[in-house]
């Protein structure tokens, strides 16, 4: 009878997979349950071939017949399992780093990596149940926090979520969450999910809506040079979707990765009447002929909180003549691919100059006065900016 006395040995005992060469080919597999039913293992047949071999194994088992591996999967226990965590966290490298994570299903923070998890039954993941929004960290001041808050609720309404905390109360534990972090430059995403409870479709058997919130600081350097972007053929979100900020984002990565597959940093969506409607992540403004900036309306896309702060910081480029006016309407694609200048704005890419839109060159090909201005404008704004703007962390 098999036996499962390696489950209760210490972790340093289990059995460990063993890593094969990439470059040999997988082996047609053939499944097998072993009595008692209590252990399943998969048997893979393995061709005489000499040379090839499953890509992992840890358990051989010879036979006269054939040769067979038989994987064994072992029993964890919660501290194993976060061990390993551990260190599958550390097996890889990152730009980014987790400096803190709030979550209201434990009731706390923590700033271990490896207990910055999530349950299964959360219908955020399985059902994508959930919203989010984000906020700069900024020489140790939340950028915009209660415009991103503000959108954030709005989100979780449209969402059908009831709120875990009022706004107060939320706004708190975020400034907490950074505060044990520690950090000063960075970033702050959070959550609101309908809850963990079950793997059911509707939400009524979660007892109770969640926040999460995690402190991120991305160590790579800021990057503002020219780029390219592609019309993307992957269909837009319906308006009803479009401006929540959901954790729905199949669209938006099948997106981003059409354009970078084409050559392209991002790619742009039109609407259903074919109208200029936004990136992946982030919203796109123009300069025209005219010399004025021109955004598509809000009323289909996301509202974005930095293409909104963009547009009022625009009036200064106003008085100082750099720019004739500012508008918000519809937006051909030809008034796009035929603009001076062309930008995606976003608390990601803050403002970045387009180069090439498809096929069509944008102006001269460079960066414009304009994009940079405004570029420079909101960078001052983040660092030297008023305090509706700024919230202070209290460390």
């Amino acid at each position: 009878m098999a036996s499962l006395s390696y489950l209760k040995r210490p972790i340093s005992e289990t059995p460990q997979f063993q890593l094969i060469s990439a470059d040999q080919p997988p082996i047609p597999s053939k499944f097998s349950t072993i009595h008692p039913l209590r252990r399943t293992s998969f048997q893979f047949s393995q061709s005489r071939v000499s040379g090839i071999s499953p890509r992992r194994s840890h358990v051989v088992k010879a036979s006269s017949i054939e040769s067979t591996r038989v994987y064994d999967i072992p029993l964890l226990s919660a501290s194993e399992a976060i061990e390993r965590l551990r260190r599958n966290k550390e097996s890889y490298k990152s730009t980014q780093r987790y400096l803190a994570m709030y979550s209201s299903v434990f009731g706390g923070i923590t700033t271990d990596e490896a207990a910055m998890v999530i349950p299964m039954d959360d219908h955020m993941v399985h059902r994508g149940h959930g919203v989010f929004d984000t906020a700069a960290i900024v020489n140790g001041c939340l950028y915009e926090l209660d415009q991103h808050l503000d959108r954030f609720l709005g989100s979780a309404s449209k969402a059908r979520i009831n709120l875990p905390f009022d706004k107060e109360t939320t706004k708190t534990i975020l400034l907490k969450t950074v505060s044990a972090s520690n950090c000063k430059n960075g970033s702050l995403r959070y959550w609101i999910s309908s809850g963990p409870g079950d793997f059911q479709l509707s939400p009524s058997g979660c007892h109770q809506s969640a926040l999460y919130a995690v402190v991120i600081q991305d160590q790579s350097p800021p990057n503002y040079k020219g780029i390219k972007v592609i019309t993307s053929s992957i269909p837009i979100k319906p308006p009803q979707f479009a401006i929540m900020k959901s954790v729905n984002y199949l669209p938006n990565v099948l997106s981003k990765m059409e354009a970078e597959e084409n050559g392209g940093y991002a790619a742009i969506w039109l609407d259903e009447e074919g109208f200029v409607a936004e990136g992946p992540n982030m919203n796109v403004a123009f300069v025209t002929k005219e010399n004025e900036l021109l955004m598509p309306s809000f009323d289909k896309i996301l509202s974005g909180c930095t293409a909104k702060r963009v547009l009022e910081l625009a009036g200064d480029l106003v008085k100082e003549g750099k720019v004739r006016g500012v508008k918000v309407k519809d937006v051909t694609v030809e008034e796009g691919k035929g603009a001076e200048e062309m930008m995606l704005i976003g608390s990601g890419v803050l403002v970045r100059p387009v180069l090439q839109w498809d096929d069509q060159v944008i102006g001269n090909g460079k960066e414009g006065v304009v994009t940079e201005s405004l570029r420079k404008l909101i960078l001052e704004d983040m660092k030297n900016g008023p305090s509706t703007v700024r919230t202070i962390i209290p460390y």
